[in-house]
């Protein structure tokens, strides 16, 4: 029998993916949180989370591992490399939303990137299908055609950052922060004249 056959390994999954995401809500608020908030947030015990994650550093790694997948997965399912470029950014930055608590608890700590995410050797500063989506919407005459695509993408997740970080905070609401992002970067901070 293999793993996909054995109905537990799918009750197994299905409570490893909630501590993930417990973990990525509860961490990426506050780094300090005891193990026991996370077994909270997860709706499990401590022996159970524990039974997966032996210790904090585990946690950490294998939450940091995931969100970065769950990143990985929401770029798939938008699909920046389709349709107008404005479209495209919506869908980029709308599905990012979506996983607001991932991209908080990943970035929000340098020192959790810099244990688990730094950029290797050759690898790109910014992923390259972001940078293709601002050119191609330079190229459509919809973005600035002066700006440094990379710088784009930076700013973009600058932006990303700082609304869910609002959001969390309870200054803005979790709903206003795609059209906020997109309208920002949209229009820049400069009034139509």
């Amino acid at each position: 029998m293999t793993t996909t056959d054995n109905p537990r390994s799918g009750a197994r999954n299905r409570t490893r993916r909630a501590i993930l995401a417990a973990a990525a809500s509860v961490l990426g608020r506050d780094r300090n949180a005891p193990m026991a908030a996370v077994a909270e947030a997860a709706d499990v015990g401590r022996s159970t989370l524990h039974r997966y994650f032996p210790d904090r550093e585990k946690l950490v790694e294998a939450t940091f591992e995931d969100s970065i997948a769950e990143l990985g997965r929401v770029m798939e399912q938008v699909r920046p490399e389709e349709g107008p470029a404005e479209e495209a950014l919506c869908r980029v930055v709308n599905g990012h939303v979506e996983v607001g608590d991932r991209i908080l608890f990943a970035f929000g700590d340098t020192a959790t990137v810099r244990r688990y995410g730094g950029l290797r050797s050759g690898e790109p500063e910014e992923p390259e299908v972001l940078v293709r989506l601002f050119e191609r919407g330079q190229a459509e005459g919809v973005f600035d055609p002066d700006a440094d695509p990379a710088w784009l993408v930076h700013v973009m997740w600058a932006l990303l950052f700082t609304g869910l970080e609002r959001a969390r905070a309870g200054r803005i609401s979790p709903q206003a922060v795609a059209p906020l992002v997109l309208r920002t970067l949209e229009n820049g901070v400069t009034a139509r004249r």
